[in-house]
């Protein structure tokens, strides 16, 4: 199985920029299926000057920190934008980072690594899945949270 987060406010599109998202969604991911394993919620935090960041205690903080620390253990995450600074912090623990446009559907992305999983096709999810060792036939489902699963595309003839 892969962890991928999407930035979005709504749990149904990615429609958030990375650094400023106040909400991540995860997911587990195998061929033909996508469990919702957390929601992680966060103080939104303003650009304050150059180099730093306001949440709401008004002090300079950090905003990607507490969004790196959710995502430990994730392969990737999907966001409408993110920072060259971001990019590289994400890179540096593992994690990908794919730009998509505002308003991409995630069950669709789901179904993209779904299929990826299963034919090859996308080269984070070739390299993710060495690195995690994850097999490449079905898994056991997980358990999502509060029953949130998704049956996702296996197979290309299921396309039809």
């Amino acid at each position: 199985m892969l962890k991928v987060a999407f930035a979005s406010n709504d749990q149904t599109t990615v429609n958030l920029h990375f650094g400023g998202a106040e909400s991540l969604v995860l997911y587990d991911v195998a061929p033909g299926r996508a469990d919702l394993i957390g929601v992680g919620a966060f103080l939104r935090a303003d650009q304050v000057g150059e180099s730093g960041r306001a949440g709401l205690t008004g002090t300079v903080q950090d905003k990607v920190l507490a969004k790196l620390d959710f995502l430990e253990g994730c392969h990737a995450v999907y966001a409408a934008s993110i920072g060259t600074s971001s990019i590289r912090r994400l890179m540096g623990v593992g994690i990908q980072p794919i730009i998509v446009d505002t308003g991409h559907d995630i069950v669709d992305l789901l179904n993209e690594v779904s299929l990826a999983l299963v034919y090859g096709g996308l080269a984070w999810v070739e390299k993710a899945r060495l690195k995690a060792q994850a097999p490449t036939v079905s898994v056991p489902p997980a358990a999502g949270i509060a029953g949130q699963s998704h049956r996702l595309v296996s197979s290309l003839e299921e396309l039809e």
